[in-house]
């Protein structure tokens, strides 16, 4: 683990895109976080992409991708891969024609029938959960019954809180653990980070291998786990859930330590140099 008197630009020298987690990283609730503009511009500059990795499926890509203009960043879908998406092409390798019960917002559901997923809340054979910030008894009570029946049962990210600007809301791993309290059962398939299933679908959309990425996050359970499972560079940044305490004790040890995403910036020199 290196902090910044112990990096050089020789630690990116292979990196031609950085994975951005959202939530911690890039922005909390509505606001970006100082310098997060400053840093993609000086990705632009030397020559490298970026690609926003969100294990968030509370909302999709298109939403993402209007928010991000509205806190003045233009990027196109194909910049954005939720856990959604890698969901959602996973499902069909492993279940074609399968009728899905998903527990999950509205964004969720029409990412998933857009995908060409049949959603079924009442027969389905098998169970699908995301990040539900409309979650009731009733939807809990219905996904146990499915879960207990013995269905096949697929997580979209482990998640267990959400980063916002006052601290921190339940997440999936919440969900999970609610569904395992009543059902004695987890999830046989989880898809995002740090999952092999979102890894697989980075790859298939940048053309890239894992050394040529670099994961960057605020969370070192998903964000930097996933660096270390796949080959990425993994970089840690402390403006989200991450503590100094968490840090000090973690088995996920990160690569590269940031307070923020800016100070990357003045290390990365233009590809090739």
């Amino acid at each position: 683990m290196k902090r910044a008197d112990q990096i050089t630009p020789a630690d990116f020298q292979n990196i031609r895109c950085f994975l951005l987690d959202m939530d911690g990283t890039f922005y909390l609730d509505d606001e970006l976080i100082d310098g997060a503009l400053e840093f993609i511009d000086k990705v632009k500059e030397t020559g490298r992409d970026f690609l926003f990795l969100t294990n968030n499926t509370s909302k999709n890509g298109d939403f993402y991708v209007k928010k991000l203009a509205r806190l003045g960043l233009e990027v196109d879908r194909a910049h954005v891969l939720t856990a959604g998406d890698a969901t959602a092409t996973k499902l069909k390798e492993l279940y074609p024609g399968k009728k899905a019960f998903v527990l999950g917002n509205e964004f969720l559901v029409e990412d998933l029938k857009k995908a060409g997923l049949v959603v079924d809340n009442e027969n389905p054979d098998i169970v699908v959960i995301g990040f539900d910030t409309t979650l009731d008894y009733a939807k809990m009570h219905a996904v146990c019954n499915f879960v207990r029946a013995g269905l096949p049962y697929i997580a979209t990210h482990p998640d267990f809180n959400c980063p916002t600007a006052t601290g921190f809301m339940p997440d999936i791993g919440a969900i999970m653990a609610f569904i395992e309290a009543s059902t004695g059962r987890r999830p046989e398939l989880i898809v995002g980070k740090p999952y092999t299933g979102i890894v697989d679908a980075v790859l298939e959309r940048t053309g890239l291998t894992t050394a040529e990425c670099a994961m960057v996050g605020d969370r070192l359970y998903t964000d930097i786990e996933t660096g270390r499972r796949s080959g990425m560079l993994s970089i840690l940044v402390m403006s989200g859930e991450t503590t100094e305490e968490m840090l000090a004790t973690t088995e996920f040890i990160p690569d590269l330590v940031f307070g923020r995403l800016v100070e990357i910036a003045p290390y990365l020199t233009k590809l090739g140099e």
